[in-house]
């Protein structure tokens, strides 16, 4: 459940589409769920978490942010900014969806 969201962020962040990577990683998710016992509705909702997540990184986004504020070239300068908010939120998330995967907010899982 810890890696969950992880493998969204890295999909999202790759393919920048949270629906690709929800295409991609989906089946995974669901059949990791099963095999470990966990609930296969959190990971699944774990890779969209993440993959939300990754989509601020991801290079069309920083490209399409970039010409928007007329910063076109910028990318790189908007991505330093955004990398790191985008990986420590999706480490906060990681450790929540965690937790829900237990009997601590397991009660907030509902499938």
């Amino acid at each position: 459940a810890l890696l969950s969201p992880v493998v969204g962020w890295l999909g999202v962040a790759v393919t920048g589409s949270d629906t690709s990577a929800n295409s991609l990683f989906g089946v995974l998710q669901v059949t990791a769920a099963r095999e470990t016992g966990l609930d296969p509705v959190l990971l699944a909702a774990a890779n969209s978490t993440g993959g939300v997540l990754g989509k601020m990184i991801s290079p069309q986004n920083l490209a399409v942010a970039a010409a928007a504020i007329g910063m076109a070239g910028s990318e790189s300068t908007i991505f330093r900014r955004v990398v790191g908010w985008s990986l420590g939120l999706t480490a906060v998330f990681a450790v929540f969806i965690y937790l829900q995967s237990t009997p601590v907010l397991g009660w907030m899982v509902v499938g």
